[in-house]
Order: C-alpha cells, then structure tokens, then sequence
C-alpha cells in the first residue's frame, strides 16, 4: 500500500501543477489579472467561459475517481485512495499557482472553490488545511497499520 500512497500523491501533485498551468493560462487568455480574491474574476467571466471551467472541475473529480477505483481493490480502499490524491492535488494545486504567479498572496486570500454546483467561496486556509489535515490523518493510520 506504501508504494500505491507515493505513486498517488506523486499523481495528485502533477495533477495539480497541470491544472496550476492552466488556469495561469486561462486568466491570460482571458485578460484576467491577478486579484486579491478570485470572486471578482469570476464576476467578469462570460457564462461561457464559467461552464468551460465547469467541464474542467468536473474533468478533475473524474480523474481522480477512475484513479482511485483503479488503484485500490475494496471500496474502503478506493475511498482513502481518492482522498488521499485528493488532498495532495488541493494542496499543490495552490502552491503551484503561488510559485507561477505568486497567488494566492496569502492563506485568507478568497477563493472560488469550486463552480459545481454552484460557488463554493471560503479562504484558502480552508482547502489547505483540509487537504493538509486528510493527508496527515491517512499517514498515521498508515503507520498505525490501521490502514
């Protein structure tokens, strides 16, 4: 199981860079600068846009979905696998931005979660240390052998 942890964190983290790349790309194609908080950016997105971006949140659960099945042979198992990628994707997914263009500036920064299904809007923090705690929550069962 150790080796399934490594290979799927590696995953989430490149999972995230590339989504990371994308949105720097988005936000130029776009003209969109780099705003204190990300509900401003997504005031001034046409619809059309906001439902690509739909597509591509929806395109990233699935991964991570087909991912997990994939990796693990019980449902338990399944469910772990998919939050543990999970959390590693949430998590780099934000230091990815923040080495590519230095967002968010800080961790009370206001993000747009997701768009599915509607905005979910909170302060990075949040995400971050969900995803920080899920992480550090599946390691020591691992190491307790509970897991």
């Amino acid at each position: 199981m150790l080796l399934k942890l490594l290979l799927l964190a590696l995953f989430g983290t490149a999972m995230a860079h590339l989504e990371g790349v994308v949105v720097v790309y988005f936000r130029k194609a776009l003209g969109i600068l780099d705003p204190e908080s990300n509900t401003e950016a997504i005031e001034n997105i046409g619809k059309k846009y906001l439902r690509t971006e739909m597509t591509r949140e929806a395109a990233t659960i699935i991964m991570l979905v087909v991912i997990a099945i994939l990796a693990g042979s019980t449902w338990i198992e399944r469910g772990i696998f998919f939050l543990w990628t999970f959390a590693f994707w949430d998590l780099f997914y934000y230091l990815s931005l923040y080495i590519l263009i230095r967002w968010p500036p800080n961790l009370k920064t206001i993000d747009v979660l997701f768009l599915i299904p509607k905005p979910w809007i909170a302060p990075v923090w949040l995400p971050v240390g969900i995803s920080s705690l899920t992480i550090l929550t599946i390691a020591v069962l691992y190491l307790l052998r509970i897991l």
